[in-house]
């Protein structure tokens, strides 16, 4: 094709056409969805062992998609290839196990081979197929069929509405599951340790704070001027004022020293405790992150001082710390 006729070409519309071919084969199974997806899902809740998903081609493309999904959301789930199962991998299956396997034609060389042992082993097999009489939605205990009139490939021969279909069920089957389970975000974040979310449900104070010489602190009688140097060499942008037990007694900001400058305090005569904040709020070290970034929220507040059981000062952290640590 020439230049001059490449331009003329209008994408746009090409490919809106495409996605409005596709929104009416996810309609169409939206309308579809009945008893047989109750029935699946339940099979695949109460799955003793493991749910196995297989597929061909494109199909199998979508089916790996599906496992992950389902396996990042509480359901034990994995894919294999048809071609392998037929050459050893069936020895994964075991008769607790339940099968999703898909096919839009649902006549592939490679899954209807591998039905008659699925049978044999008395696995439950849910299938999603286009073709509610092909062999592999008849040969299932539970037949999904995504009702596709058309690809959105012109020549009507590139999987494209078949595969957004499949995709789409497979998505409403994990998210069904999901919420019958009662899977919560926290779960969700056990499945996701290295993703943001993770890191925000995950992470605890503990993990985050300083402790020890690190804690900027200070005693009551100490002059400002000593504990502005406390805080510049902690880098925490506020100081504690404890006894000789770590128990808090107040807590020292930059906000109180520009409280202090704009009432005119000698900050070279006058001592911590005539300017300190005697109420501030604390966190355990065992509180998660993200609880004590929303006290910080909440409060407009850049610092926190993290007690322990016995009520002294085990650490303190700020907000850096949360952004550092991806928290926010």
């Amino acid at each position: 094709m020439s230049d001059s006729n490449t331009t003329r070409f209008d994408y746009v519309s090409a490919g809106k056409q495409t996605i409005s071919i596709e929104q009416e084969a996810i309609q169409a199974l939206n309308d579809s969805l009945g008893e047989a997806f109750n029935q699946a899902c339940h099979s695949l809740l109460n799955c003793k062992g493991r749910v196995i998903v297989t597929g061909m081609g494109k199909s199998g493309h979508i089916g790996t998609k599906i496992a992950a999904t389902l396996a990042s959301t509480g359901t034990p789930a994995f894919f294999v290839h048809p071609g392998e199962a037929s050459h050893g991998d069936l020895g994964m299956f075991t008769k607790e196990d339940v099968v999703i396997a898909l096919s839009n034609s649902g006549e592939s060389n490679e899954v209807v081979t591998i039905l008659p042992l699925l049978k044999r082993k008395g696995i439950t097999l849910i299938s999603i197929t286009s073709k509610p009489h092909s062999a592999l939605a008849t040969s299932a205990d539970i037949s999904l069929v995504t009702p596709i009139e058309r690809e959105a490939c012109p020549l009507n021969l590139a999987p494209t509405s078949s595969t957004t279909a499949q995709l789409v069920l497979g998505d409403a089957i994990a998210t069904a599951l999901l919420e019958a389970r009662g899977f919560s975000a926290e779960d969700f974040a056990f499945s996701h340790p290295g993703g943001a979310l993770g890191r925000r449900l995950l992470l605890k104070v503990s993990d985050l704070m300083h402790s020890g010489d690190e804690v900027p602190s200070v005693s009551p009688g100490t002059l400002i001027q000593e504990a502005l140097l406390e805080i510049t060499q902690k880098r925490l942008g506020m100081t504690t004022v404890v006894d000789d037990n770590l128990l808090p007694l107040g807590i020292f900001t930059d906000g109180d020293l520009r409280r202090a400058i704009d009432q005119g305090v000698n900050l070279n005569q006058a001592t911590i405790d005539s300017v300190m904040t005697k109420s501030f709020t604390t966190v355990t070290p065992e509180m998660l992150a993200a609880e004590a970034l929303q006290i910080m929220q909440d409060k407009k507040i850049n610092a926190l001082i993290a007690l322990d059981e016995t009520g002294r000062v085990a650490g303190a952290l700020n907000m850096h710390d949360m952004l550092k640590a991806g928290v926010i």
